[in-house]
């Protein structure tokens, strides 16, 4: 699925604090600060309306927390601008998505050769069931 992103959230508006990450990177792990936890507040952002920041809170209830931000946390890399690139890159995705409006499904009815189909294949089972009462 191709996402495209519409909207660019600015970086004057995403908080982002940096830690000492778990993992792969030897020596390094335990003197940098690699891990990278951002915090974007879905009501400050002024790059989208009421109702877009509306519609981001009910698709993303769960990541938000009380605060009305959006945490986001990326270790997986050994180097900090990999992890800040990573974490924005998911952020603007997630919102993204969230935006995303669902096509209305149109109700259809079944076509005639479908319900013959459906039909028929309830007598061969009904066949099927009677001839196995007979066998007793």
């Amino acid at each position: 699925m191709s996402l495209i992103i519409k909207k660019q959230i600015p970086e004057s508006e995403i908080k982002m604090t940096f830690a000492r990450s778990s993992g792969a990177g030897g020596q390094n792990v335990n003197k940098t600060s690699t891990k990278v936890i951002l915090h974007w507040r879905v009501g400050d952002s002024t790059v989208f309306s009421d109702i877009e920041k509306d519609r981001i809170r009910n698709k993303l209830v769960g990541r938000l927390n009380d605060k009305d931000e959006i945490v986001i946390m990326a270790e997986e890399e050994r180097s900090q601008i990999q992890n800040r690139i990573e974490a924005l890159t998911r952020l603007q995705i997630l919102v993204a998505e969230a935006l995303v409006i669902p096509k209305k499904r149109r109700p259809t009815k079944p076509t005639y050769s479908s319900k013959l189909k459906r039909l028929e294949t309830k007598k061969q089972r009904s066949e099927i069931k009677a001839g196995r009462r007979g066998l007793e």
